[in-house]
């Protein structure tokens, strides 16, 4: 009987980290169907279509007049290069937690679930390939918003307007897959503490982000 909290803590991690990992990972792969398929049902194609818009009638005006459009797009690139700083700093925080002794602090015995040597580096591991995933899509991001930048403040009237659609969505796609890739960052630093948190940080992170990304309003067919 000695032995069967041992067998239990051992495979706890396992069982529930596989379940919450696999709960955040269906989910997202629904949101992706939705949005691929039904993107009116979503948040973020809700956003697209009216960041569609907003291009087409900023289009209207002169180069001279787009002051307003050129701040939007650097205030994006702004928050874009700030969570990649952020996204860095962790990841090399990780990388240096990797390398150390470090990466024993959380073998505490009030921790319930594995703690072996292996199970603590896979941790910092898996959380350093999202902060890293992360890092790289904020970065795309402020790169297409640059560039999205350079084709608004063009004075040549005959850059197309899909030009910069693309580079504006392009780029906030990276952004919403850098956020993404922080959900299930933050759902795997909780299982530094345990499986037990890991489980219920995903949950509750499913549930939060059901109500978020779903959309309710028509889509408004601008003129």
């Amino acid at each position: 009987m000695a032995s069967a909290p041992s067998w239990v803590e051992h495979y706890l991690d396992l069982a529930l980290v596989s379940f919450g990992f696999s709960l955040m990972l269906l989910y997202h792969l629904t949101l992706l169907y939705r949005y691929l398929k039904y993107p009116e049902t979503t948040v973020i194609g809700f956003e697209n279509h009216n960041k569609r818009a907003w291009i087409r009638r900023m289009f209207q005006v002169n180069v001279q007049d787009r002051g307003p459009m050129v701040g939007v797009i650097t205030t994006n690139i702004n928050a874009a290069t700030t969570l990649a700083s952020i996204c860095l700093v962790l990841s090399s925080l990780m990388g240096a937690l990797i390398g150390t002794s470090g990466a024993n602090l959380f073998t505490s015995t009030y921790i319930y679930g594995n703690r072996s040597a292996s199970t603590i580096y896979i941790k910092y591991i898996a959380l350093l390939a999202f902060f890293l995933v992360a890092f790289a899509c904020f970065v795309q991001s402020a790169r297409y918003f640059v560039n999205a930048n350079y084709l608004i403040s063009m004075p040549n009237e005959d850059v197309p307007n899909d030009f910069v659609e693309k580079e504006v969505i392009r780029g906030s796609d990276f952004w919403q897959v850098g956020l993404r890739s922080l959900y299930f960052a933050t759902t795997l630093l909780l299982w530094i503490f345990g499986p037990i948190p890991m489980i219920i940080g995903s949950v509750i992170t499913v549930a939060i982000l059901i109500y978020l990304d779903r959309n309710t309003m028509p889509l408004h067919q601008y003129k």
